[in-house]
C-alpha cells in the first residue's frame, strides 16, 4: 500500500462502518504463475454498508445480526476473525449485516477492513502492511475511498472522483468468483490508460468510465444469465448514464447525474422486481 497513504474510512462514517465496494472498472491484465490474477480497477465506495462493533474478549468471537445475516459464517472462516488473528488481537465482534454476501461488492473484505481499523484504534497500533494476504480487496477496503487498484490488490493510488449517484441491484444469485475467472476467454487484457484524468462533473467521469470495461461481466453472465437481465433493466432506466456489473457479480450498478434520479430508479426496480436487492446510494 506504499503509494496510497494511510488508511481512512468512508466520508462521514466511523472506522466500524464497512461500505459496499463498487468496481467501476475491472480490467484483468494477466495471470501469474501462482494462479492469481493481476487487475487494473477503478474502485469507489458507497454510503451504504455493514456495521461492526467490538468489545473486549479473551479470544476472537463473532456474532452476526441484521437483514442479511442468514448464511454468513461466524466461525474462523469469516474474514473478520481471520483479520483479528492476522493482526494478533482479540475482541468480540458484532457484525450488523446489510450487504448481500458473495455479491461482487466486497462485503466480507470491507467487514475485515472495518475490523482491522477498529483493532488499530483500540490498540494504538497501525494496521501492518500486507493485508492482501487476507484477500485482494482488503487493502483497498481499508482506505474506503476512490482508488485505482492494481496488481493483486496491493498497489493502490487515490483517485479524485465527483460524488456519483448510483443504484445497486443484486438479483440474489451468488456467483462463484473462481468460476467467473475460469470462464475468461483470455487472461490478458489491456489495462486502463496510465493517467486517470481529473473530472469536472459527473458526466465527465461517467463518460470516461464507460470507455473502460469489466472483463468479468461476460463470463459471469454465462454462469448467471439473470445478470444480463439486470443490466438490460438498468440501462433503460430514466436518467441512467451507464449500467455495468461490479466485481465478479452478481451485483450491478447504474450511474446517474442526480440522487433523485437514482432514488426514482430504485422505486422502479423494486416495483418491477421486488425479490431483487436494490438500493440507491452515492459513490465516493
Amino acid at each position: 500500500m506504499a503509494d496510497a497513504g494511510g488508511p481512512g474510512h468512508a466520508p462521514g462514517f466511523g472506522p466500524g462502518f464497512a461500505p459496499a465496494k463498487v468496481n467501476l472498472t475491472l480490467h484483468v491484465t494477466a495471470q501469474r504463475a501462482d494462479g492469481l490474477h493481476e487487475l487494473d480497477s477503478l474502485v469507489a465506495f458507497a454510503d451504504i454498508g455493514d456495521r461492526l462493533e467490538l468489545a473486549a474478549a479473551g479470544r476472537p468471537l463473532l456474532s452476526v445480526t441484521g437483514p442479511m445475516a442468514e448464511g454468513v459464517p461466524f466461525d474462523e472462516s469469516n474474514l473478520v476473525l481471520r483479520a483479528a488473528e492476522w493482526m494478533g488481537e482479540s475482541a468480540a465482534f458484532t457484525l450488523e449485516k446489510h450487504l448481500p454476501a458473495a455479491a461482487g461488492i466486497g462485503g466480507g473484505s470491507s467487514d475485515a477492513a472495518a475490523g482491522l481499523r477498529l483493532l488499530a484504534e483500540r490498540s494504538g497500533r497501525p494496521v501492518p502492511p500486507g493485508s492482501e494476504v487476507l484477500g485482494a480487496d482488503v487493502p483497498v477496503c481499508l482506505h474506503a475511498r476512490a482508488m485505482r487498484m492494481r496488481g493483486i490488490g496491493e498497489r493502490l493510488a487515490p483517485v479524485n472522483l465527483p460524488v456519483l449517484p448510483a443504484l445497486l441491484v443484486n438479483p440474489r444469485v451468488a456467483v462463484p468468483t473462481g468460476a467467473v475467472f475460469a470462464g475468461l476467454s483470455s487472461k490478458t487484457h489491456p489495462p486502463m490508460p496510465e493517467v486517470i484524468p481529473e473530472f469536472d462533473a459527473v458526466r465527465d467521469a461517467v463518460g470516461w468510465i464507460a470507455r473502460q470495461r469489466n472483463d468479468l461481466e461476460a463470463p459471469a453472465i454465462e454462469i448467471a444469465p439473470v445478470i444480463g437481465e439486470v443490466l438490460d433493466r438498468l440501462a433503460v432506466l430514466p436518467g441512467a448514464l451507464l449500467a455495468r456489473m461490479s466485481g465478479s457479480g452478481a451485483t450491478c450498478f447504474a450511474l446517474f447525474e442526480g440522487v433523485d434520479q437514482a432514488k426514482a430508479a430504485e422505486r422502479a426496480i423494486r416495483a418491477a422486481r421486488p425479490a431483487w436487492w436494490s438500493v440507491a446510494t452515492r459513490l465516493f
